[in-house]
Order: structure tokens, then C-alpha cells, then sequence
């Protein structure tokens, strides 16, 4: 019965690690000022509350608690190195002082929101600014990062330390930047959201296709950007990933397999999201100020609005990548609209600019290109074509649904 009881406070305690301990976090490195010293407090908390909460039952406010809790930690920690450091005396009183402030209730605007800024300081090295946001407000694992940056492991480690050690020694505030501030601030904490949503909307490893926690948190962190900022590009990244989000239920099957965008069920999508997103569409463009994430919000609402896949108008698509390759030309966007080609002209047409973006060797890396090219040869009767592309693709997929959706098209090939 006490195991019972213990396992059953675990849980409790590891959901709320789950919900709340990227915000613990973020509050713990602004008001300890460092970030190993608060990543320490968050794990000595949460031990805390292993042990406390069973017997004196949950706090009303779970994560005050918590954050009260790794504060008080860190200061006897400080307390206890101070015996061989005078600095960490000196460090402990003052974290005590601002501890009397923070526990009478300080007007607080978000935390992880004021992260992101500080991570996006363009005091650091711009290759370190997304990856260390990423690891820290979302806690996303290295090899996470690193796969999605196309980099290695130890390479986005070691720029994670350098920007640390560059924010604790250049004492770069922990803040959300003045309205004047702000603009020149914006594009990297965009870029930052948006890649914490596609990691939730797609995962780049593991067993599940979609990661809700982060794509939810990456909407949540553009609402509150919008309200700090109503900039044309804020609001087109928030239609953007609400209306990708709106397929969510429709992009794997029960049991956890991938549903392609022509296969799958409209009905399911959340029209909700996709009636807010339209909106933000239309306020974003009536500013007259086009940008890179309104124009990927418009792609998205003409399949949203769009019965089915034959019926989607095609041909605005291409014109609207037409638009965002002249503005940010990019390999991607170029495979994207190759992918529409087809759509609207044939396969053949398709993939004689997919064939044509893999001979310039820029996405022999990027197993969508592969994908691409493979469904085009599977549908104008290559199969000898389609089989080596698709295995192509499953040498670089390191996702299961997808690892799974290739093996399933290698078979009907055989078939």
C-alpha cells in the first residue's frame, strides 16, 4: 500500500514536472541570475517536493511552491560554498533580499517570454541565440537541436555553454526589450517560436509524430508576443501554426500512424483554429507589410479553406511561393513549390524541378526531397526509381511514423 501511495505522488509530482518545470525554470534563472545555478534549484525543488508533498499534500500553487523552493535551495547551497568563497556570501544575501520581493508577489510579466528575449540577445553569436532558446525555455535534448540545425551534438553543446557563460559575464538583463527595442529583436525570437513548433507539429526523432507540449507552447508564446507586439509578422506566424495545428487530428491514424495532407480526413480539422487563423490572415495582410511567415499562413489557409486536395487552388499556391522564394530564397521553399508544381501541372513537371534541386546537391541530406521525388516516380509508374529514392529517405528518417509510412510505400511498390 505504501509503494502504492509513493508511485501514485511520483506521478503526480512528474506531471507537474511535465506541465510547469520550463516555467519554474525560467522565473529561477531571472532571479538567480545564472543558469547552471538555477537548473541545480529546479532539480533540488523538484526533489523537495518528491519527498515533502506526500506528506504534507500538494500546494494550492504548485509552481510558486516550487519556485520559493529552488530559491531558498540555492541560497543555502551559496551559504555552504561560502565557507571556501567569500563571493558566494556576498551572492546568497543578495538573492535572500530579493527573495523578501518575490514572496510579497512582484508584478511578474511571463518568464519564459523575457528568456527567449535574453537568449535572442544580439549580444551573442547569432548560431548560439535559437539553440540555446531551445534547450533551455523548451527542453529540447542537444541531439534534438542539433539534428534540426543539421549539426553535431558536441558543436551545439559547446555554442549552449559559450552563450551562457556570455549572458552570466556580460550581465545581459533578463528582460523583455523596450517597444524601441523590439523590432530589431523580433525576426530571431520568431525564428525561435517557430522552430519550437515545428519540433511539436513534427518531431524530428522519437516514436510520435507530433510533440503537443511544444507546438502548444510555441502558439502560447506567439499570443503573448501579439499582445506585446501586433506586428503583421506575429500574427502571421500565429495564423500559421494555428492552422497547421487544426489538422493535428487528422495526421495520424489510432494508433499513431501518418496521415499525408490529400489522405486526410477534413472533417476532423479544427475549424476553430482555422476561422481565428483566416483572421490573422486577413489583418496581417491589410497592414500592407508583406513578410516571410504571412505569406506561409497564406499557403496554409488556401488548403484550410480548400474541400480536398484536388480542389485546392493550386495554381494561388505556386504564385504565393513564387512570391516567398523572391523574398527568401530558400532549397526548401523551392522543393515546396516543385511539390505544388506537380499538383497543378503533373508529376513530370514536379519532378523535373525536385530532380533538378537534388543534382545541385543543396537537399541530398534532407530526407523530404527524397520523399518527394520517390512519390512522383510511384506515380508515374517509376517504380524502379521510386524504391531507390524512398530507401534513400529511410537512410536519413529518424522518426518512427515516417520510418514506418516508407517502409509501407517500399511494400506496395513490391506489391
Amino acid at each position: 500500500m505504501q509503494d502504492e501511495n509513493q508511485s501514485h505522488w511520483r506521478e503526480r509530482v512528474e506531471a507537474v514536472y511535465r506541465s510547469d518545470s520550463r516555467r519554474v525554470l525560467a522565473t529561477l534563472i531571472r532571479l538567480l541570475g545564472d543558469f547552471d545555478l538555477a537548473e541545480e534549484a529546479l532539480h533540488d525543488a523538484f526533489i523537495a517536493a518528491v519527498q515533502q508533498w506526500p506528506r504534507d499534500g500538494m500546494p494550492a500553487n504548485p509552481r510558486a511552491w516550487l519556485v520559493s523552493a529552488g530559491r531558498f535551495k540555492a541560497i543555502d547551497n551559496l551559504r555552504r560554498r561560502a565557507r571556501f568563497d567569500a563571493s558566494q556570501r556576498l551572492l546568497a544575501e543578495q538573492l535572500e533580499e530579493a527573495a523578501t520581493a518575490f514572496e510579497e508577489g512582484e508584478d511578474v510579466e511571463d518568464d519564459r517570454l523575457r528568456l527567449i528575449f535574453t537568449c535572442c540577445h544580439p549580444a551573442l553569436p547569432a548560431d548560439a541565440q535559437v539553440p540555446l532558446t531551445l534547450r533551455e525555455v523548451c527542453d529540447l535534448k542537444t541531439e534534438e537541436i542539433a539534428h534540426a540545425f543539421l549539426s553535431s551534438p558536441a558543436t551545439i553543446a559547446q555554442r549552449i555553454v559559450r552563450a551562457k557563460v556570455k549572458i552570466r559575464d556580460a550581465r545581459i538583463p533578463y528582460q523583455v526589450p523596450s517597444l524601441a527595442e523590439l523590432p530589431e529583436r523580433l525576426d530571431n525570437v520568431l525564428r525561435v517560436i517557430y522552430l519550437v513548433f515545428n519540433e511539436g507539429y513534427s518531431a524530428s526523432s522519437g516514436e510520435t509524430l507530433v510533440r503537443t507540449d511544444l507546438s502548444a507552447e510555441a502558439i502560447r508564446l506567439a499570443r503573448l508576443l501579439l499582445e506585446l507586439l501586433p506586428d503583421p509578422e506575429v500574427m502571421g506566424l500565429l495564423a500559421l501554426m494555428l492552422l497547421h495545428d487544426s489538422r493535428r487530428a487528422a495526421r495520424t491514424t489510432a494508433d499513431g500512424e501518418l496521415v499525408l495532407l490529400d489522405e486526410q480526413d477534413r472533417t476532423v480539422w479544427d475549424r476553430a483554429q482555422i476561422a481565428e487563423g483566416l483572421v490573422l490572415v486577413a489583418q496581417a495582410f491589410a497592414a500592407r507589410r508583406v513578410g516571410v511567415y504571412q505569406l506561409q499562413a497564406a499557403i496554409a489557409a488556401v488548403h484550410a479553406q480548400a474541400p480536398d486536395a484536388v480542389r485546392t487552388d493550386w495554381e494561388q499556391i505556386v504564385g504565393l511561393y513564387d512570391v516567398l522564394q523572391r523574398l527568401t530564397p530558400s532549397p526548401v521553399v523551392a522543393l515546396n513549390r516543385a511539390v505544388a508544381v506537380a499538383m497543378r501541372d503533373g508529376a513530370e513537371a514536379g519532378l523535373a524541378e525536385v530532380d533538378a534541386l537534388l543534382e545541385a546537391g543543396v537537399l541530398q541530406d534532407y530526407h523530404l526531397a527524397h520523399a518527394a521525388r520517390a512519390d512522383l516516380c510511384r506515380r508515374l509508374g517509376r517504380k524502379a526509381e521510386a524504391r531507390v529514392a524512398y530507401q534513400s529517405a529511410l537512410a536519413l528518417i529518424r522518426q518512427a511514423p515516417e520510418r514506418r509510412f516508407i517502409e509501407r510505400r517500399l511494400r506496395e511498390l513490391d506489391d
